[in-house]
């Protein structure tokens, strides 16, 4: 594993190759945005969800009529990327298809995340091509997690406000995987009030209506945060941990008692042959 620091005046950010996962965002006043990976509540950061985001029913996936083992998340996240570009202000790193990822994913592809400093903000992008002869299904997310309380806030109330001011209906998890019953949105006017009894149940997903943008803000502190081409949102957090999880995804758990066929998870992406995905997240650190 290696660290890659790029960054400007303003904002410095940190990249491991295990993943091509951010490590570090700091602002020029010192200030940690990122949840810094304690082991004690969980050691993730911001990583990168593919080829499944969730769960698998039994931890399996079917493609083509063919069970394939795949872990929660899928496989990305504890894979080494190659470092194919870098510059002052944004790094990039690829993961190719190989013998090992045949053997729980048999298809030939190319997944690229690009980390780019840009004023205050970081901006994070993933390109999946799929270098195979055959339609490929998957589904791709971000998991980034930001402190809880932000910087100097401690005493302060932290509320997450939609872009769209939308009370989309929310979903829950039973074992890992989508309850398709949902439930009234904890959203008023676009608004919800952080408290840890939220996660008591699990994460919060909206699988629809969140729109592409949120405020996560305490006081004058705040993370704006926006994504594109991810119709699904989930907000997580363990209860009494420093840190919650803004997650826009492109895909779902397996549903409870649902298919276990990778191309029948809610919001499967399918690519095409020769086809390329994007998906990006920004988070600008404001205050």
């Amino acid at each position: 594993m290696t660290l890659t620091r790029i960054g400007n005046e303003h904002l410095t950010v940190e990249v491991s190759s295990l993943g091509s996962e951010m490590q570090s965002a700091v602002t020029s006043d010192g200030a940690s945005w990122l949840w810094d990976g304690d082991p004690a509540f969980w050691a993730g950061r911001s990583p990168v969800l593919f080829p499944i985001v969730g769960k698998a029913p039994g931890d399996h996936v079917s493609i083509e009529g063919i069970r394939y083992p795949m872990g929660q998340h899928g496989f990305a996240r504890r894979s080494e990327f190659e470092l194919v570009a870098s510059g002052p202000d944004f790094c990039r790193y690829q993961l190719k298809s190989g013998q090992a990822s045949h053997l729980i994913f048999p298809f030939e592809f190319l997944l690229t995340l690009e980390h780019r400093v840009v004023g205050r903000a970081v901006v994070v992008t993933a390109e999946v091509t799929n270098v195979d002869h055959r339609p490929m299904p998957f589904g791709i997310g971000f998991h980034p997690a930001f402190v809880w309380p932000l910087p100097g806030s401690a005493e302060l109330e932290h509320t997450i406000v939609l872009d769209n001011a939308a009370e989309p209906e929310l979903a829950r998890l039973s074992g890992g995987l989508l309850l398709s019953d949902t439930l009234p949105s904890p959203f008023s006017g676009g608004k919800l009030t952080l408290d840890h009894g939220l996660f008591a149940a699990d994460a919060m997903l909206f699988p629809e209506g969140a729109g592409a943008g949120l405020r996560y803000a305490a006081g004058r502190k705040a993370v704006h945060f926006t994504w594109e081409n991810l119709p699904n949102l989930a907000i997580w957090s363990k209860a009494g941990a420093p840190f919650v999880c803004l997650e826009p995804w492109h895909g779902t758990a397996a549903e409870v008692d649902g298919s276990d066929d990778l191309a029948e998870r809610p919001y499967s992406e399918i690519l095409g042959p020769g086809a390329i995905g994007r998906y990006s997240f920004k988070a600008e650190f404001v205050g």
